[in-house]
C-alpha cells in the first residue's frame, strides 16, 4: 500500500503549481507585448557570445578596497547594483551591469542611466522607474529555487543579484566565472529581507555612501543565497564549467578558493 502524501507536502505542491502557472501566464502575456518581444530578441544576441572565455563577477563588499582592480580593465566583468560608484576610480566601466532589486532601481534609476554606459540587465518588475532602451534588457524574475539556463524564459533572484549574474554568465557561454568582492558578511542583524533605512555610513560595501544615510534597503538572506550558489555550482560543473571564488577574506565557502593575484600571472 502506498504511503499517503502528507498534508504539508500537498500544500507545498499546490503552492508550487499555483506559482508556476501564475508565472507561466505572466510570461505568456509578456510575449503579446511588442516591446517585450524586442527585449527577448536583444537578449538572444548574448547567447553563447563568450563561449569558452572567463569573466569576473564583482560583488560590492568592502574587500574590494584591498584589491588592485586595474587588471580587470582587459577582462569581461559583471558589475552589480551600485558598482558605478567605483567607475571613476577604476577608470573603466564593467562589461555588463545587473540590478534586480526594485528599491535600488527606484532610488537610483537616474544614476544608473547616466553612469552606466554598458549593457544593462534590470528586473522587469522595476520598469515603472526605468524605461526600455536599446542597451537595457528586462529580466522576468520568477519563483525558485531554480537556475535558469535560458534567461529569456526568466531568472530566479536567489536572494542575491550575484546569482542573477551567474545565470547571465552561463547563458553567455562563459567557461569560468570568477567571484570577487563577494564577502558574504554583513554587520546588521535581523530578519532576512526586512526593510530598513540606513542611519549613517554603510559598513557592508566598498563605499560608505553605497547604502548611505536615508537609503532604503533589505537585510540579506544569506541562507537562501547559499541555496542559490550551490545550484549555480552544480549547473556549471554539470557542463564542464566552473565558478571560483577569488574574494579576499570572503566568508563564502561553497566555491573553490583561488588567490586573486595568481589569476594574472
Amino acid at each position: 500500500m502506498e504511503k499517503p502524501i502528507s498534508s504539508r507536502l500537498k500544500r507545498s505542491l499546490l503552492k508550487w503549481i499555483g506559482e508556476n502557472w501564475f508565472y507561466q501566464l505572466g510570461y505568456a502575456y509578456l510575449l503579446t507585448q511588442p516591446k517585450y518581444r524586442q527585449n527577448i530578441v536583444r537578449m538572444r544576441a548574448f547567447k553563447d557570445l563568450h563561449r569558452g572565455q572567463r569573466c569576473f563577477i564583482i560583488g560590492n563588499g568592502p574587500s574590494l578596497r584591498n584589491m588592485d582592480l586595474t587588471p580587470l580593465a582587459s577582462e569581461f566583468t559583471f558589475g552589480l547594483n551600485r558598482i558605478y560608484l567605483m567607475f571613476d576610480s577604476l577608470g573603466f566601466s564593467t562589461s555588463y551591469y545587473v540590478v534586480v532589486n526594485k528599491l535600488i532601481v527606484q532610488q537610483c534609476a537616474t544614476e544608473i542611466l547616466a553612469k552606466v554606459p554598458t549593457p544593462k540587465f534590470v528586473s522587469y518588475d522595476a520598469r515603472r522607474w526605468i524605461e526600455f532602451a536599446p542597451d537595457l534588457m528586462f529580466l522576468y524574475c520568477r519563483e525558485g529555487p531554480r537556475f535558469f539556463k535560458d534567461i529569456t524564459r526568466g531568472v530566479w533572484q536567489g536572494a542575491t543579484v550575484t546569482f542573477i549574474a551567474m545565470q547571465l554568465a552561463f547563458y553567455m557561454g562563459f567557461q569560468q566565472a570568477i567571484l570577487i568582492g563577494v564577502d558574504h558578511s554583513y554587520k546588521e542583524k535581523g530578519k532576512p529581507n526586512e526593510l530598513v533605512v540606513s542611519q549613517g555610513d554603510d559598513p557592508n560595501h566598498f563605499d560608505p555612501g553605497y547604502f548611505g544615510k536615508g537609503f532604503r534597503w533589505q537585510l540579506p538572506d544569506l541562507e537562501t543565497s547559499e541555496v542559490a550558489y550551490r545550484m549555480a555550482r552544480a549547473k556549471f560543473e554539470g557542463e564542464g564549467r566552473e565558478i571560483i571564488d577569488a574574494t579576499v577574506g570572503g566568508k563564502l565557502d561553497i566555491f573553490r578558493k583561488v588567490d586573486y593575484k595568481s589569476l594574472f600571472n
